[in-house]
């Protein structure tokens, strides 16, 4: 039984509000809030977020996908509610994951776009995010994977040898077990609990993204130990045979092996739900696939057309199957809500030479959509997106506009919690939506993606510089006679699409449609001003 303020219609603030379908005697209405409130407070399913990075709309089975098999994610897909509008709030990874964990947009807040390595933590540890909201509801609450959103304090150089705070646990995670900030970027260890795991201390580490640290060997000067060369930038130190951006020295105990990666937080994952198997759970799993570099497992390599970047598909497909099973064994399925989807859209070529753009074929990574990471097309923010709860989400397709940024408000609600006034000031309680209850979502998304986007129903206006197309941001390494030009969208103006005839955003209607751009441009403006937008 879902909690009786689902059925209300109203979408003020952070919650629903329960509104009588008649005219009722006061004190019948106060007894039937109050059972409701309890109902709600009562029922709080396991939540679990199957983050994969990179993934595009059209890399899985279920969304179009054939030369990669994709057997659990479609699973949930036909047995869940899929999405067709479901959105990260932004074409890049560390604004997606901002926007995701906090409920407030990343571009309003300076600092938080793609971060180094050795970044410090940006999210304020005094502000309500998403884990810290359900550590009050009284779920125990972890995040396992890539993290990228920095770690330690602002100003001071993070010391890899002790414990580092800031980190997940000051921002609401009981237990955490990550990557600092993505495979492809030094340092290459495992972080559990704030240290880094298995670190001997008589071999210290020592990270670096100005200058080279220590003697060990580098891409850019040692090629010829590479197992797999780099395309553009990428070529400081060198870890498991291919090297990354920045440089690092010494943890030679505690670094990773790429290939073992997705089994290693498969099995972290499942040993965090075996614990908490008793108590309301809320897993971020938040996997490196398909992120470059991709290095398959030795029983994934090999098995699609596509090179590493379809090989690592199926293995993020088996992480996501490793965690389902073991709801199955412990009997969570009707316990747990399971929600699928990927941190920004798709892109071949990114940073290494894996034959990702030579074997790509006719298979389409975002679908029938334009762009990708880094874009302000659709292709950038529209993502898998799949909602699961067996026995209380009805399997099939929904239209309805959402978005990550929407998580804490919707699971505030789910979990009868109220947010302070101050909290989650983009987010939306879209949880009639993401059950199932309700066809509709959002009515307004701003997209990041370099410029941004305004979505409102079928219309999408991009608000760009007029001028000459822009290359993506610079990368550590990364010269600009080696940067490829994007199809980014930025130097086109105000560009405006009628995404119900035209998906892949081909045909520029601006002129033909002022009164919508004046519109579309105002709800932008407001929202700037504002600084929120409910």
């Amino acid at each position: 039984m879902f909690p009786l303020n689902f059925l209300a219609t109203s979408q003020e603030g952070n919650g629903y509000t329960l509104t009588p379908p008649m005219k009722l005697p006061a004190i019948l209405f106060a007894a039937i809030a109050a059972f409701a409130s309890v109902a709600s407070a009562a029922e709080k399913p396991n939540i679990i977020l199957l983050y994969a990075d990179d993934l595009g709309y059209g890399d899985v089975g279920c969304y179009g996908a054939t030369a990669a098999k994709t057997p659990t994610v479609d699973r949930l897909a036909k047995e869940g509610l899929r999405f067709s509008d479901g959105h990260a709030a932004a074409a890049t990874c560390t604004p997606s994951r901002y926007a995701l964990l906090t409920g407030e947009y990343a571009w309003r807040k300076p600092g938080t776009n793609i971060l180094p390595g050795d970044a410090a933590l940006i999210i304020d540890p005094q502000r309500t995010t998403l884990p810290s909201m359900l550590q009050k509801a009284g779920y125990a609450t972890c995040a396992i994977g890539k993290w990228h959103l920095g770690l330690g304090e602002k100003g001071k150089t993070v010391d890899w040898n002790t414990e580092i705070k800031p980190s997940p646990r000051e921002i609401g995670f009981d237990y955490s077990f990550i990557l600092p900030a993505t495979g492809d970027r030094v340092p290459c260890v495992y972080l559990e609990n704030g240290r880094v795991a298995n670190l001997d201390p008589k071999d210290p580490i020592q990270v670096s993204y100005k200058e080279k640290v220590g003697n060990e060997p580098t891409g850019k000067e040692n090629p010829e130990l590479l197992k797999m060369q780099f395309s553009h930038g990428h070529d400081n130190t060198i870890v498991n045979g291919v090297s990354r951006i920045g440089w690092m020295s010494g943890g030679k105990a505690a670094r990773w092996n790429d290939e073992d990666m997705a089994d290693t937080l498969a099995k972290k994952a499942i040993g965090f739900i075996e614990d908490h198997k008793d108590e309301p759970f809320f897993l971020y799993f938040a996997t490196h696939d398909i992120h470059v570099p991709r290095l398959p497992h030795a029983r994934f390599a090999g098995k699609t057309t596509l090179g590493p970047r379809g090989d690592v598909i199926e293995q993020m497909d088996d992480s996501f199957g490793q965690i389902v099973a073991a709801l199955e064994r412990l009997k969570l399925t009707e316990k747990t809500i399971v929600i699928v989807s990927s941190d920004n859209g798709p892109v071949i070529d990114d940073g290494y030479k894996d034959q990702a753009v030579e074997k790509l074929g006719g298979h389409k990574p975002a679908g029938p959509f334009r762009g990708g990471k880094y874009t302000a097309w659709e292709g950038g923010t529209r993502e898998p997106f799949i909602v699961w709860w067996p026995g209380h989400v009805k399997p099939g397709v929904s239209d309805a506009l959402v978005c990550q940024v929407d998580f804490l408000a919707s699971f505030a609600a789910l979990t009868g919690q109220t947010l302070p006034t101050d909290a989650a000031p983009d987010s939306f309680n879209v949880m009639p939506a993401l059950l199932g209850q309700s066809k509709t979502g959002r009515d307004v998304l701003i997209e990041q993606g370099g410029p941004l986007s305004v979505r409102q129903g079928q219309w999408k206006l991009v608000v760009a510089q007029k001028g000459a197309q822009k290359a993506p941001p610079k990368k550590q390494g990364l010269e600009d006679n080696d940067r490829p030009v994007r199809d980014t969208g930025a130097g086109g103006g105000l560009q405006l699409f009628n995404l119900a005839e035209d998906l892949a955003e081909k045909t520029n209607v601006a002129e033909q449609q002022p009164e919508k751009v004046k519109e579309m441009e105002e709800i932008l403006n407001k929202a700037k001003a504002a600084g929120r937008t409910r």
